[in-house]
């Protein structure tokens, strides 16, 4: 962890610190707003022994049909506890997912390292994907909103150096 003098720790490198950071990235999505790009930021932590947190997100900005929307995806594993209202670190990762309308189907790619084929589990309701994956090491969840709804059967899966691809055909 970075400190200021004194040994006082630098306010950005705090879990409390990264959610106050969040009204800077606000200011630049404004920008990116008026340039049609992606911004993709990630800030790890360590807090006590054992614990490490991961927090990004994934910013894209004037994608196909929605062209005047700014799409803010989450990843990682920190989110806050609903009792306390704390930051904590969470045991399931949240992975960064792509969602890409093709001419023949939409694909699906979750980056979901550590992961086997037969350690996924999709569950679909109408244009909600839930994608799990739990190995003896890591363990990922991700809701994801497709552009239409999709049933099981037409989804085709591969996983392949921790890259789970999905194509949704129909």
């Amino acid at each position: 962890m970075n400190t200021k003098r004194g040994g006082k720790p630098n306010p950005g490198d705090t879990v409390e610190g990264l959610f106050s950071r969040f009204a800077d990235l606000v200011e630049k999505l404004n920008g990116l707003a008026q340039t049609g790009k992606e911004l993709h930021q990630v800030k790890e932590f360590t807090r006590g022994a054992g614990v490490r947190g991961i927090y990004g997100v994934n910013v894209r900005v004037g994608v196909g049909e929605h062209a005047n929307e700014v799409l803010v995806e989450p990843f990682g594993n920190i989110g806050r506890d609903a009792q306390s209202g704390q930051a904590m670190v969470q045991d399931v990762l949240e992975p960064v997912v792509d969602v890409f309308e093709e001419r023949d189907r939409t694909l699906v790619l979750a980056q979901i390292p550590g992961i086997a084929l037969a350690d996924v589990l999709l569950d679909v309701h109408d244009d909600v994907l839930v994608i799990e994956a739990t190995s003896n090491l890591k363990k990922y969840r991700k809701e994801v909103l497709l552009p239409r709804a999709f049933t099981r059967e037409q989804m085709q899966l591969a996983c392949n150096n921790g890259i789970l691809e999905i194509g949704c055909i129909g």
